[in-house]
């Protein structure tokens, strides 16, 4: 956002208040290197208990759905729009004025106003609700941040209830992934499962209690088209891993294997792009009432 206008009178009492409190960074502290760190240390991403968040909507997102956030980092002494002084008076959050050239380092652009330090939640439980139009997406073994985030934006466009990542993965709260999410990574479930287990665990038991889940893995040897597959009732989605595809556990637990039916000199889709490709089927399909409409 680029407003940089005068801010009204209560912007003003504000932003006195929030220069008044603010930390200042100007030399490569030990917060500084903390923060440096989460950008591209997993572990040390997870042991702090914290990522970073770049963006105006990601960052609007995080504080509109109540993700706790612990700093926002400014460049010091830099006129601020309305939005970011904004988000600094209404996140309950550490204002922290940087040295500029220590912020270009951990923003990730030149325009870039705010950088919030957000706590990376407890993994909330699977979705136990008595949904018929259920619709979870499991992405199993992900190698690559970016694709996690651009199926976590799609799941969230096509109205998924949660998106569960399974196996030895990418970080969701890699930057690359929140940035590839554009913040919906912030308005539904992201859900850290060790293996399959888990996951069919949690089936087992909606179907239980007499929700008949079906299980549907994409692959592009699938045996039936996406579109003539019903996909109207509450169904958990697979995505495999973008090289090897689904492992055989989870091909073996399957009750349907889908397809997307391509041409050209293309022999298969990006993970991410299948995925949304399904899920807009999904959508369709729900629109409609039945698969082919």
């Amino acid at each position: 956002m680029e407003d940089t206008s005068s801010p009204s009178d209560c912007d003003r009492r504000v932003w006195r208040w929030v220069g008044s409190t603010a930390v200042r960074v100007t030399t490569r502290n030990a917060s500084f290197q903390q923060w440096q760190a989460l950008l591209t240390n997993r572990t040390k991403r997870h042991r702090a208990g914290s990522f970073l968040v770049h963006g105006v909507r990601p960052i609007s997102l995080a504080l509109d759905h109540g993700w706790a956030v612990s700093d926002l980092i400014y460049p010091d002494n830099h006129s601020l729009s309305t939005w970011a002084r904004d988000a600094l008076g209404r996140s309950g959050a550490r204002p922290v004025a940087m040295a500029p050239d220590l912020f270009a380092e951990l923003a990730d652009k030149e325009s870039a106003e705010l950088v919030a330090v957000v706590r990376i939640p407890e993994m909330s439980d699977l979705p136990m609700a008595d949904d018929p139009h259920l619709l979870v997406v499991v992405f199993d073994r992900p190698s690559t941040p970016g694709n996690i985030g651009t199926l976590i934006r799609s799941a969230d466009a096509f109205g998924a209830a949660a998106v569960v990542i399974t196996g030895h993965a990418a970080d969701p709260y890699d930057p690359k992934s929140v940035r590839a999410s554009t913040g919906s990574l912030f308005a539904l479930p992201v859900i850290r499962a060790e293996g399959h287990e888990e996951v069919l665990s949690w089936v087992s038991r909606l179907r239980a209690d007499g929700l008949p889940v079906e299980i549907v893995g994409t692959d592009e040897h699938g045996t039936v088209d996406v579109a003539d597959y019903d996909l109207t009732g509450p169904r958990v989605l697979l995505v495999g891993n973008e090289t090897t595809g689904l492992t055989a556990a989870w091909r073996e637990a399957a009750d349907a294997m889908v397809r997307i039916p391509i041409t050209g000199a293309a022999s298969s889709l990006n993970a991410a792009t299948a995925a949304t490709v399904v899920l807009y089927e999904v959508s369709r399909q729900r629109s409609h009432g039945s698969a082919r409409g």
